[in-house]
Parts: C-alpha cells; sequence; structure tokens
C-alpha cells in the first residue's frame, strides 16, 4: 500500500512545513518578525513568483507552488484561529474598561479613514461599492504585526502600545461588518440596497444568537467535564472542537467561519478557562496563522512591482501618511501626547492582513475587477513589508517631543496578555485564598491559578479572579501575564509540582520573586537551591505557630513573642540556605 502513495499529494504541505522551519529561525536570527517572512516566501514560491516558471524549468515544481487554491483550505482555517484568539482577546470586560479609546478613537479612525480614502477612489473612476470596500480595508492595520513588533520590543505596556491596541481592537471588530457587506453586495438581486441588507443582518443576528444561546449553555459545562479528566489531549480536542465546530455552524447558516470562531472566543473569554483555551491553541494558530501569511504572499505579483514600481510605491507612501495624520489628528483630539500620537500613527499607518481576505472576497464577488485587485493588494504587502521600519522612524520622531507631563489614565489599561496584576498566586485552595486575601486587604493586584475545576468555578462565584489552567506550561504562564509579574506565590502542597512549577518560571522569568510553599525542611533546602526568594516549610511553620499560640496562651506579653518567632523564622530560613550551600560546594 505504501507503494500506492503519490509524493506529489504531499509536496505542496512538506513546502510550507518547511519554509516555517527556515523562516521562523531565520528571522528571529535577523530579529525581524516572522510575518514578513511568509510574506516573502509566498510571494517568492507562489503562482505569481517562481511557479509562473515551473512548467519551464526541470524540479522547479518540487520548490514552488503553482496553484493558489492548493493549500487555501488549510488558510482559511489560520483565519479562523485569528479570529478565535481576536475574540479571546475581546473580552466584553476589557472593551467596557478600554471603551473611550477602542470605541471613541478607534472607531472614529476607521470610519474617517474610510470615506476619505473610499472618495478619493470614486475620484479615480472606481465604483461607489468598489470604493466604499476598498477604503474600509485599508482603513484597517495588521494586528499580528503591530502586537508582535510592540511585544517584541517591550512596549506593549507603554502608553503608545495601549492605544495602539485600542485602535486595532476596534479594527478587529470592523472586520465582521465588512464580511456582512461583501456577501450583502455579492448576493444583492434586484431588490433594493437597504432591503438586502436588512435580510443579511437579520440572518446574522438570528445565526449568532443561536451560537451565543448555545454556546453559554454548552461551552463551560464542557471544558469543566473535559478538565476533571486531567487529560490535556482531551482538553486540546475539545478546543479544536469549538473552534472549527461553531465555524462550521456559522458556516452553514450564510455566514464565514471566522465569525462563528470570533463569537465562540468572546463566550469563552468569559469564562474560567479563557487562559487555559489560550496556551492550548497558540502553537496551532501560530503554524496555522504562517500558512496564512504564506497564502498571502502567493497574492503578491511581483511582476506588478517590478513593472511599476514608481506608481506603486507612491500609493503605498499616500496610504500611510493619510492614514497616519488621521491618527494624529484624532490623538491629539483625545488628549494624547504628541509622542504617542506620532508613534501610534506611525504603527497604524500601513495597511493589514484583513485587506487580502475583503478584497479578495469582493474580487470573487465580482464587486472589484482583478486589475484593482492586484494593485490594492500590491500597495498593502508593500506597506506590510516595511512596517517594523515605519514604526522605527515614528518612535526616533516621538523622541523628539517627549516631555514630562500628566497621563490619561484611561491609557493605562494593560493590554491581553497583563491585566496590571503584580502577583500570580498558584493554587487557590485554602492557603491560596487567604492568600489571595490578604493580598486583596493590601490592595495588591493579582490573579489565582488552579487546575481543579471545581475549586476554580467555586472562586469565581465568590467573586475571585481564578482561572483554570496548568501553570507547568509555559504559554500557559505567558498568557497569564509572567513576563510582567512582580510575584510568584506557589500554595499547592505538592512537592513535585511546586518543582515543576518553580522551573517553568525560572525558564521564561530569572528575575521574578518566587515565594513557595515547602513541605519540610529538606524540601526547602531544595527550593532555596532552585532560585525561590523564600521558601514557608509546612513543618517549621506549624510548630512556630504553635509555640506562639502556648506562649501568649502562658501570659507572655504578645511583643516579645511576635519578635521571637520572627527571630526563630529567620534562624531557620539562614540555616536552610546554609544548607543548600554546603550542599552545592559539595
Amino acid at each position: 500500500m505504501a507503494g500506492g502513495v503519490d509524493p506529489g499529494a504531499f509536496k505542496d504541505a512538506l513546502l510550507v512545513l518547511g519554509t516555517a522551519g527556515i523562516v521562523v529561525p531565520l528571522m528571529h536570527r535577523l530579529k525581524v518578525t516572522p510575518i514578513l517572512g511568509f510574506l516573502a516566501a509566498g510571494a517568492i514560491l507562489g503562482p505569481r513568483g517562481l511557479g509562473q516558471f515551473a512548467d519551464r524549468v526541470p524540479g522547479l515544481s518540487w520548490v514552488t507552488i503553482e496553484q493558489t487554491e492548493e493549500i487555501v483550505g488549510i488558510a482559511e482555517l489560520g483565519i479562523v484561529f485569528l479570529l478565535f484568539m481576536i475574540g479571546l482577546e475581546l473580552s466584553l470586560g476589557r472593551l467596557s474598561t478600554m471603551r473611550r479609546l477602542v470605541f471613541g478613537l478607534g472607531g472614529l479612525q476607521v470610519v474617517i479613514t474610510a470615506i476619505v480614502l473610499g472618495g478619493l477612489l470614486s475620484r479615480l473612476g472606481l465604483s461607489a461599492e468598489a470604493s466604499l470596500l476598498i477604503g474600509a480595508c485599508l482603513s484597517l492595520s495588521s494586528t499580528a504585526i503591530v502586537v508582535e513588533l510592540l511585544a517584541r520590543r517591550k512596549r506593549l505596556t507603554s502608553t503608545t502600545g495601549r492605544v495602539t491596541f485600542s485602535v486595532l481592537l476596534f479594527q478587529d471588530l470592523a472586520v465582521v461588518p465588512l464580511l456582512f457587506l461583501v456577501n450583502t453586495f455579492g448576493t444583492r438581486t434586484d431588490g433594493s440596497f437597504l432591503g438586502g441588507l436588512s435580510m443579511a443582518l437579520v440572518q446574522a443576528v438570528v445565526a449568532i444568537a443561536v451560537i451565543v444561546a448555545v454556546g453559554k449553555l454548552a461551552l463551560a459545562p464542557l471544558f469543566r467535564i473535559v478538565a476533571e479528566t486531567d487529560n490535556p489531549e482531551l482538553f486540546v480536542a475539545a478546543t479544536l472542537l469549538v473552534v472549527v465546530g461553531t465555524g462550521v455552524a456559522s458556516a452553514a447558516a450564510g455566514l464565514s467561519m471566522a465569525l462563528g470562531a470570533f463569537v465562540a472566543g468572546l463566550l469563552i473569554a468569559e469564562t474560567e478557562y479563557r487562559r487555559a483555551v489560550e496556551a492550548t491553541i497558540e502553537p496551532f494558530k501560530g503554524l496555522l496563522l504562517g500558512v496564512f501569511f504564506f497564502s498571502v504572499g502567493m497574492s503578491i505579483d511581483i511582476g506588478r512591482l517590478i513593472a511599476n514600481p514608481l506608481l506603486l510605491v507612491g500609493l503605498a507612501l499616500a496610504l500611510v501618511a493619510v492614514k497616519g495624520l488621521i491618527v494624529l489628528l484624532l490623538g491629539r483630539l483625545f488628549g494624547l501626547s504628541w509622542p504617542v500620537s506620532i508613534e501610534a500613527a506611525a504603527l497604524i499607518g500601513p495597511g493589514g492582513e484583513f485587506a487580502f481576505i475583503v478584497v479578495g472576497l469582493a474580487t470573487a464577488y465580482g464587486i472589484v475587477d482583478a486589475e484593482t485587485n492586484g494593485v490594492a493588494l500590491a500597495v498593502v504587502s508593500l506597506t506590510m513589508a516595511v512596517l517594523p521600519f515605519v514604526g522605527d522612524l515614528g518612535r526616533s520622531l516621538a523622541r523628539h517631543f517627549e516631555t514630562a507631563g500628566p497621563v490619561d489614565p484611561e491609557t493605562l489599561v494593560a493590554p491581553p496578555e497583563s491585566q496590571g496584576h503584580r502577583t500570580i498566586v498558584v493554587g487557590f485552595g485554602r492557603v491560596g485564598e487567604v492568600v489571595s486575601t490578604m493580598l486583596k486587604h493590601h490592595r495588591q493586584p493579582f490573579i489565582a491559578i488552579d487546575r481543579d475545576p471545581t475549586t476554580v468555578t467555586l472562586g469565581r462565584r465568590k467573586g475571585w479572579p481564578v482561572y483554570f489552567g496548568d501553570v507547568t506550561n509555559a504559554m500557559f504562564l505567558k498568557s497569564c501575564g509572567i513576563d510582567t509579574a512582580d510575584a510568584v506565590v506557589i500554595t499547592i502542597n505538592n512537592p513535585t509540582l511546586v518543582d515543576r512549577v518553580v522551573e517553568a518560571v525560572r525558564a521564561i522569568r530569572g528575575d521574578v520573586v518566587i515565594v513557595a510553599r515547602a513541605r519540610d525542611a529538606a524540601h526547602a533546602t531544595r527550593l532555596y537551591g532552585m532560585g525561590v526568594a523564600d521558601a514557608v516549610p509546612e513543618t517549621i511553620e506549624a510548630s512556630l505557630q504553635l509555640s506562639e499560640a502556648t506562649l501568649v496562651g502562658l501570659g507572655v506579653p504578645m511583643g516579645p513573642v511576635i519578635a521571637s518567632i520572627h527571630d526563630k523564622r529567620d534562624e531557620f530560613r539562614r540555616i536552610l540556605k546554609q544548607r543548600r550551600r554546603g550542599a552545592a560546594g559539595d
């Protein structure tokens, strides 16, 4: 049976996987976002690049892709996962907290930019529908590249990062009505436009309402049942089922798969399983997004770029200038400083990946002709390629305007990977809840993590910020904000698991403060050797508390008792640390 396998059937999949294996480490070494590498690889190896010569050059077909349709199915899954992750980030609570910047600044940026660019395009002879759609697409920016760029430069928590992220959030939301609009334009009959749009909206609202109703009833119980099995593979399967299942349900209702996945993400974002799902989906999302950007690169016509370089470069510069100017003026209108407005304008100015989706769909419906499609996508791809350099230019210009001044408190809202918490409490049993109570009493922001779904459910019903997940998973730790946390408190009573958590945290952060619960003196000694700031042995701490209660009960004044207990605790700590250093010296 093995002899009947056609190697050519797997050629495209192997080519994409091989590209990922080369592009990611190469771009990492060059300190460039891998997205640009996938775009370039798709443009070079695709049917508009070297692929067009495959039938004339022997052997070239094995390292090129001649037909876009050959990987379009996998690329569409990448979009589904991207919209699902955006839904996870767009929890209703976050949108409410950041509403002024998201719906105010972000909404005005999209609307004004779409109107201005659409008006300019209509002057060039495009139809009203094509002008509106392309103008709206060009108003969007690259969430994937901008967020990755800010995260790599550790600027997501800066004022610029939060402002930029707010605008990107609204742009991501705007994709949903844009897809509706394309579908309405493309399937409209002789009836009125408003009638067709109304019918499409009603159909969409009904379908989304059904998905939301079923999701609210089924999602949390589904993940609770799966989590109780303590089977990571089953949790992965359940997550994939939700993403793909809601996408298929949405497609069956006449909507896009991406829209269904987006709604599912929104629903899961309100549950205690949000962070565990984020960590689970991250590896799949990265690979599938790579395939998507590879397919986007295949849409880039290198021949067109070579034939009309001045025209396309001029249009790209015009796009960045118009969008950047609008963001700059709106930033000042919303009270942002000149440096923040300038840098945000530079990051938002270039085009984004959703233009390839919407314009491509509009072309398939016949709303946009092939020539306009090629020019628009070439311009967007050019701006995306130079986005890191435009961002650097904006940062350099912003430094010339930096002055000390008041900061808009609304811009201090943290992005998704950190909600401003300084402490991560691992374990929410009786000890973890007491620690959380003390942190809350002293107004120290925190989140708590536990692997027991029942404990998590009960804690959330009491109003605690507790989430379900595995803190030995590096991706889950990052989704909990380990990169910006000040301290990690480990309260679980399983010594082996405590060690694994310490190792996982230290692998990511060598400087974060770790306070860990230890079984006994030997365990505490081992934890000090692993780099914890403080280990609290149960046996020693119990003996100290028993001593304190006994002395106070015998009538010894409280002050001297507490002082002596503190001295004894410090003495034990010194002994354990010295014992560890002695063992290390041996």
